[in-house]
């Protein structure tokens, strides 16, 4: 039986962690990374290496809570939005003006964003500096080094990659010893080369393989995900579409025959996730010892805690749109059934019942609801501020609400999974005019969800797809951007303008270090 903890465990237990504290700010460059280090103290062993790295992987615990980078790549996109319900979630109007596309330099989540990536950059850059510091004095031996020092600049190159794909001009900050205090703003094509030659230099020196040793580590084919998809965006980022290249990389993974498209949609959301074949890069959540993934609290009703017998009451936020909940077609196996909570599906709808299958009361619900106070989640949302009835709008089920779940869930997040290696390569395909072949692809991904093939491979219903099978892994809003849609009017939001593409630089940051320079538009 593999050991979910092998490289976790390592990572949290290990004494060197406190060598590597956690920095969230991207400018204070100046402390002294190694003071605590000693001849008694410095790694030595491969065991201890591994630990010196679990600083950097650590640093992804963050991702899926509230008010950060995640919940603001998905509530400004068209498949997820948190309603002012009354008294609750208003927020200081922040989730209204993110899903209207109203943000501005001041939000929570758009600083919170910016913290949690330079946090990890800074982890990194740390990690890459004690192993320079061992080489350079003879302790560690160069080839040693050289595997652990890729495998933190890969990830180094996801938290650029998602700072280049929400923020746009940020600094570019490799090290702590030689670099600047303030540095300066780097230009969106200046961030994308930095990130495409490291990627470059780092990627070819990972582990071609795939086992329990390198499970939610950054191995070859996780790196050429990382290409894939820096590649599938390249046109919005530079102007030059690099489509042979995102087949490239995709086929590189596809063709080490590691990888597969389970039989189930939902193995690779179930709380023993570790047993898929389709995720390639994961987040080892767990209740204990990496907690953070708190979805069930930002999701589900108050008296949903109930049906799944948790822990804590849930705090009755996060739901999707009626359109986006309405594109899956009922026989679609991800969308699930309405008013069956024992059914898996991307999401809970309808009449809800607890663990025993009596109907669930909402006795706070509102006069003017037409289901009264049996609880049942309505795929409409009457509206988006000020007083969205506390039952509206289809939850977020996707991953799994174990019964008597703590408010972390044991579920391990798919950063990279290989559904989405199809998705890419099929839609490069589409783009250089193979359509056929594209097509053949995207149909892989309609069978297993139990719905007809394609007949024919649109803009259209290619987006439409990657929405159904990637719902809340936290590609939308960038497939929104690519494919042309993002400023379209959607429920409660108005046209916005190319502008908005990009988040603007925190405010924040900006009064702290003199050398950023905002983004157009802010």
């Amino acid at each position: 039986m593999i050991n979910r903890f092998s490289f976790a465990g390592k990572a949290l237990l290990s004494g060197l962690l406190l060598l590597l504290i956690f920095n969230q700010s991207c400018t204070n460059l100046d402390e002294k990374i190694f003071s605590e280090l000693t001849e008694d103290n410095f790694p030595t062993t491969e065991e201890q290496f591994i630990s010196a790295l679990g600083a950097t992987y650590t640093s992804l615990y963050g991702l899926m809570g509230h008010n950060s980078i995640f919940a603001l790549q998905e509530i400004s996109s068209d498949e997820a939005m948190i309603p002012h319900r009354g008294a609750d979630w208003f927020d200081g109007g922040q989730w209204i003006r993110v899903h209207r596309h109203e943000y501005n330099s001041r939000e929570e989540s758009i600083e919170n964003g910016w913290s949690f990536l330079y946090g990890g950059v800074n982890n990194c850059n740390r990690v890459i500096a004690l192993f320079n510091q061992l080489t350079a004095e003879g302790k560690v031996e160069q080839a040693q080094a050289a595997a652990f020092i890729a495998e933190v600049r890969t990830l180094r190159a996801l938290f650029y990659y998602w700072l280049l794909d929400a923020y746009g001009n940020v600094p570019i900050v490799v090290s702590f010893a030689d670099s600047e205090p303030n540095p300066r703003t780097r230009s969106r094509a200046e961030v994308f080369e930095f990130i495409e030659a490291e990627l470059n230099e780092s990627v070819p020196q990972l582990v071609v393989a795939k086992d329990a040793s390198t499970y939610a580590r950054m191995n070859f084919y996780a790196g050429r995900f990382l290409q894939a998809k820096l590649y599938l965006n390249s046109e919005v980022y530079t102007g030059k579409a690099e489509w042979a290249r995102v087949i490239a990389a995709c086929d590189d993974i596809i063709n080490s025959g590691l990888y597969d498209l389970e039989a189930n949609y939902f193995t690779n959301f179930n709380t023993n996730n570790i047993v898929s074949r389709e995720n390639i890069f994961t987040i080892p959540y767990d209740e204990q010892e990496a907690q953070g993934f708190n979805l069930a609290q930002m999701t589900l009703h108050y008296s949903s805690q109930a049906t799944f017998r948790l822990q804590q009451q849930p705090w009755n936020g996060y739901c999707t749109l009626q359109e986006f909940y309405e594109s899956y077609s009922d026989d679609d196996v991800r969308k699930g059934v309405s008013g069956n909570q024992q059914i898996r599906g991307n999401f809970h709808a309808g009449p809800q019942f607890d663990a025993s299958g009596a109907r669930l009361i909402d006795s706070g619900a509102e006069p003017n609801d037409p289901d009264g106070q049996p609880l049942t989640f309505t795929p409409e949302v009457n509206e988006l501020e000020p007083n969205a009835l506390r039952q509206a709008g289809a939850r977020i089920g996707k991953y799994e609400f174990a019964p008597e779940s703590t408010p972390d869930l044991n579920v391990d997040f798919p950063i990279f999974r290989y559904a989405d290696v199809l998705l890419m390569k099929a839609e490069a395909q589409f783009r250089t005019g193979a359509s056929g072949a594209a097509l053949t692809l995207v149909n892989q991904i309609r069978e297993r969800a139990g719905v007809a093939p394609f007949t024919t491979l649109t803009v259209d219903n290619l987006l439409a797809e990657r929405g159904r099978e990637m719902f809340y892994e936290g590609w939308r809003r960038q497939d929104l951007i690519r494919l042309g849609k993002y400023n379209d009017p959607w429920r409660f939001k108005p046209a916005s303008t190319p502008q908005r593409n990009i988040f603007p630089i925190p405010i924040n940051q900006i009064s702290a270090n003199p050398n950023l320079q905002q983004n157009p538009g802010y």
